[in-house]
């Protein structure tokens, strides 16, 4: 990050699948040109969004070559990465060595639970694997795992530990920016329901999956903070924190009905997720927010 005081947002794609749940080209092509052409800084591919847990070796292998392929030099690019182990998790770090990333996002192990002080040896060793910066994933809802402040103070101090993305509760983040102080360790920050409220705050880096579906919002949201517009800020917000629900309410399965009606094709949601059924899509088309989202906000 060339400069510290500019907002970057950082968009977590998906992965649009076949029905053999391989990779959709075309789709991959048209959700990044999408993202793109709505000028985020950043993207975040094989994150959560990108179901990157669920994926065969070889979509996982292809997904992120062709996002290098199609975004390189338009965007920073970070790969997630991280598995239940230290073995399976340097298998991947070593074929992202291969390509031309920005940086490597790496997940806490889940399955098992692993004591603070492992897990401080774990991702150091992981550090020394990895060509590109690594950045610590921390999304303990999802892992079971919690990076405790300690551990995390104790990781920046290695030289190839450059930052973490943070998506528990927004205390823990205001409290490591202030124990971290002026050190260059990046903290990305993960709290798609506060977007406005904390670039009013001064909070300049933000990470998300929702964007992925209404990139057009989030860019208006941006521009609507730029310009001291707070209210208009808050109702984007509220717009996309409506989606976010509707996920939520809903199963993952209505990422793939938005991107679709959007005119991004593939599967977004990989089994076990379900697919919606019937009546569950018209009940979501109809709902008067998505039905704005779809008229305001197709893909570009």
């Amino acid at each position: 990050m060339t400069d510290p005081t500019a907002v970057r947002f950082t968009t977590a794609i998906g992965t649009p699948l076949t029905d053999e749940e391989t990779l959709h080209e075309d789709g991959l092509a048209k959700h990044l040109s999408d993202q793109l052409g709505h000028g985020f800084e950043g993207i975040l591919v094989a994150g959560t969004m990108g179901a990157m847990p669920l994926l065969t070796g070889n979509t996982y292998r292809r997904l992120v070559t062709r996002t290098v392929e199609l975004a390189r030099n338009k965007a920073e690019i970070l790969a997630g990465a991280g598995d239940t182990g230290f073995t399976r998790t340097r298998e991947r770090i070593r074929f992202l060595n291969t390509l031309p990333i920005n940086g490597v996002a790496v997940l806490a192990p889940f399955f098992w639970s692993f004591p603070q002080p492992h897990l401080v040896s774990y991702y150091r060793a992981l550090a020394d694997e990895c060509v590109s910066p690594l950045y610590l994933y921390d999304l303990p809802q999802v892992t079971g795992t919690k990076l405790e402040m300690d551990t995390v103070l104790a990781l920046a101090e290695h030289p190839n530990i450059k930052g973490i993305k943070v998506s528990c509760e927004f205390t823990f983040t205001r409290q490591l920016m202030d124990r971290l102080g002026d050190r260059p360790f990046r903290v990305i920050v993960a709290q798609p329901d506060l977007v406005d409220v904390l670039l009013r705050s001064g909070i300049r880096e933000h990470l998300d999956g929702m964007w992925a579906i209404c990139p057009g919002w989030t860019r208006a949201l941006r521009q609507a903070a730029a310009s001291g517009d707070w209210e208009a800020a808050s109702r984007y917000q509220q717009k996309i924190t409506h989606l976010r629900n509707r996920i939520g309410a809903m199963g993952f399965g209505v990422f793939t009905e938005l991107m679709n009606a959007r005119g991004v094709p593939g599967r977004f949601a990989p089994r076990p997720h379900a697919t919606l059924s019937g009546e569950q899509r018209q009940q979501l088309l109809q709902d008067p927010v998505v039905a704005e989202l779809l008229r305001d906000d197709p893909a570009a």
